[in-house]
């Protein structure tokens, strides 16, 4: 069995969801705590028990639980299996509804729930995945049904009902199994981390490891089609403890070729707004050789890029950096005359300050003397006009 959990503030939107398909005939009522069947009544009666906890937002539960097709279950049994299943989650004293449904290719039931009991307390919905993970496995033994690996234990992760559902309205795979199949098919070739860092490149995955200051990896995930996932949720056969042994992971060896990867990946994030995959890595910063490794070096870079920037200004034609000269059509010319004035009284005051070139390269040029106080500039010339103390 597996079971698909959400939790919410609209027990009315899944109980009408539950009614229309047993309009529809595709569904049945097994059992419920409620006087009537019908969507006044039932909501009258969550109110009641609602007012307890008021400030509570997601007091609804709903889980459908699917079992697999090969299975021939009763009502009764599917019954008896849904209460069980309320009674190990907690739900033993609270209020609820139980469907079957009959519009899929495998039997399985819906089961909602009002997470605030008669007395007013509330279910801990803390970690209730793994719990109802936990008591499906324990479900399985007891009733003698189908066990479905865990997902612990599963090397992949299966496709959940929306993918699925998806899948059948495009006729297309999920990019998370189009992912798991790309993965396993560089694996095959028994690469080294930096060939398998290309290979996957070059089908459009991008790689993000965890990587310490050391150069040691705790974890990796991939982005693919503008999606991103952690190794776990693809499945134990993803992730780094599985992967560094499929590649024959050296730290010493393999830290460079790690840290340019991330270096790639974040980049291609931050110049396109989302990940980037594959060549567009490459195109967004540049040849992966002329990425150097260390903090120092890369300041480099990143200044060196800021300074191509301002240079680049010329375009506009603010400056026309090509020839060295101003523009003598530029309406600010004066104002950069000025601007070259002050530089050079900078220049001047600074041969007499120790370590002024260190300084100015620290505050680089988002600190140059026009960004001085036009007003206070101002003052500084009337009085200097006057011949005023200064």
């Amino acid at each position: 069995m597996t079971a698909d959990q959400l939790k919410g503030k609209s027990f009315r939107g899944a109980l009408n969801y539950n009614l229309e398909k047993v309009k529809k005939g595709v569904a049945k009522w097994l059992d419920t705590s409620f006087t009537h069947s019908n969507e006044r009544s039932v909501m009258e009666e969550v109110r009641m028990i609602r007012v307890m906890r008021p400030n509570l937002a997601k007091y609804f539960y709903h889980t459908s639980v699917n079992f697999p097709p090969e299975e021939n279950l009763g009502d009764e049994q599917m019954k008896s299996i849904a209460k069980a299943y309320l009674e190990r989650m907690g739900f033993d004293q609270h209020q609820f509804a139980i469907f079957r449904h009959f519009d899929a290719d495998h039997p399985h039931l819906h089961i909602l729930v009002n997470r605030i009991g008669y007395d007013g307390s509330v279910v801990s919905d803390s970690q209730d995945y793994k719990r109802s993970e936990g008591v499906l496995r324990k479900l399985e033994k007891q009733y003698g049904l189908t066990e479905v690996i865990s997902s612990k234990q599963a090397q992949e992760r299966a496709m959940t009902k929306n993918e699925l559902e998806m899948m059948k309205r495009t006729d297309e795979p999920s990019v998370k199994l189009k992912l798991q199949v790309s993965i396993k098919e560089v694996l095959k070739k028994r690469p080294n981390a930096e060939q398998f860092i290309n290979l996957l490149e070059a089908k459009g995955v991008n790689v993000l490891f965890n990587q310490a200051s050391t150069g040691f990896v705790s974890g990796i995930s991939y982005g693919y089609e503008g999606m991103q996932f952690k190794g776990a949720h693809l499945g134990n056969a993803y992730k780094w403890q599985a992967i560094k042994n499929g590649i024959g992971y050296e730290q010493e060896r393999d830290r460079t070729a790690i840290y340019e990867a991330n270096v790639r990946t974040r980049a291609g994030a931050t110049i396109a707004g989302t990940t980037r995959t594959g060549t567009d890595q490459k195109t967004a910063v540049g040849n992966t050789a002329n990425v150097s490794q260390g903090t120092g070096k890369l300041q480099d870079q990143i200044g060196k890029a800021a300074r191509n920037n301002v240079e680049k200004i010329g375009t506009d034609g603010k400056y026309n950096s090509e020839h060295g000269v101003p523009d003598p059509n530029d309406r600010r010319q004066r104002g950069a005359d000025l601007q070259s004035q002050q530089q050079s009284r900078k220049q001047v005051g600074d041969q007499a300050l120790p370590g002024s070139d260190l300084i100015r390269s620290l505050l680089g040029s988002d600190h140059d003397t026009g960004d001085m106080d036009q007003a206070a500039l101002n003052k500084f010339k009337k009085k200097k006009k006057r011949g005023q103390k200064i």
